[in-house]
């Protein structure tokens, strides 16, 4: 199976909803992204009543999952539910949500005062102006190139011991090695199990922390994973190891590297960083970048973020977006009362 193969099983679009109509002449912001990062931003700034537009492509990270963990109030909502009140708290206050794919984003000829201008393009050929971008596209996984494993992700097949983990305590649960950080992987999933598997898979594993997976009866097997196996009913059953020997498990945890989405928004030149779980876009205090005008937040930026962790950033982002706008406003201000005074005029 290839990488694009791999990310099609993965891949899970939300329920379809009623697209907005995409705004004519220039908006305040435009967000990219429909998730709990980006609808947040979007919300702060719809409330500070900012024109703001968010362009959804309908296909978050969590839709495989059944609902979304350790949110206070929220605990055990289904991530789409989430999603259909985040739109309609938006255009509560008058910010759009559009259906569509960005293309394309960059920046554009400054308004005639000097303020920032961007355009942003969707696949469809539409286009919108912004005064400023809030990226939010979140990320994908990159999962280890095993037959079988990709279609059961989100459920069987797990990465988050904080999303998912009291749902699949007691289970026999297997950990795919996928490097370093497998290791504290383990140790959390052990928390959740006492059978607990530790699939190497060609993986480095020091003596110290073998004895250190032994004390917690943690079982290592570095043979060769070849394939995930399922039952007649087509759940997950366990790995079949190069030996032939299937090992039973019904879940895998997988702490598989993330990578930013970043697809279209290559004409913003935003800066990328690699991160021990891997690569996701470089930001600052409340999402701001190297590219005045372009914020960032959410799971694009901070690879590890839960869903309340993710809405908190767009909601400081869009706070700080309102204030550099409020700024640009009151300069403009400014300038025009500048320029029709008249010259050289005493009190």
């Amino acid at each position: 199976m290839t990488d694009k193969e791999r990310q099609e099983a993965m891949a899970v679009t939300t329920p379809p909803y009623a697209s907005d109509a995409l705004a004519e002449g220039t908006v305040d912001a435009v967000v990219i992204g429909g998730g709990a990062a980006g609808l947040n931003g979007a919300l702060i700034l719809a409330r500070s009543r900012r024109s703001v537009v968010v362009i959804d492509s309908g296909s978050p990270r969590n839709a495989p999952a059944k609902a979304v963990h350790g949110l206070l109030a929220l605990d055990g909502t289904p991530p789409p539910e989430i999603l259909r009140r985040g739109r309609e708290q938006v255009r509560q206050y008058g910010g759009r949500v559009v259906s569509g794919e960005v293309v394309s984003a960059e920046s554009a000829a400054p308004s005639a005062d000097g303020d920032l201008r961007f355009t942003v393009t969707l696949a469809d050929g539409r286009r919108i102006t912004a005064r400023r971008i809030l990226v939010a596209t979140g990320l994908t996984d990159v999962l280890p190139q095993v037959p079988g494993l990709a279609e059961h992700w989100g459920h069987s097949v797990v990465h988050c011991p904080y999303c998912h983990g009291w749902e699949v305590r007691d289970e026999p649960i297997g950990i795919l090695a996928t490097g370093p950080a497998s290791i504290g992987h383990a140790f959390l999933f052990r928390q959740l199990t006492e059978d607990l598997t530790y699939f190497t898979r060609g993986t480095d594993l020091d003596e110290d922390s073998r004895a250190r997976f032994a004390a917690r009866g943690i079982r290592v097997i570095d043979t060769p994973v070849t394939e995930v196996v399922n039952d007649t009913d087509g759940a997950l059953a366990g790995v079949r190891l190069a030996d032939g020997q299937v090992v039973a498990r019904r879940v895998l945890a997988v702490a598989s590297p993330m990578q930013a989405r970043t697809q279209g928004l290559e004409g913003l030149g935003l800066p990328v960083q690699d991160l021990p779980t891997g690569r996701g876009f470089a930001s600052g205090p409340a999402g701001t970048t190297e590219v005045p005008g372009v914020w960032v937040a959410g799971n694009a930026t901070d690879l590890v973020a839960q869903v309340g962790a993710s809405a908190a950033a767009g909601a400081l982002a869009g706070a700080d977006i309102n204030r550099m706008l409020a700024i640009a406003d009151t300069d403009a201000a400014l300038e025009g009362i500048a320029e029709v005074s008249p010259k050289g005029a005493t009190g």
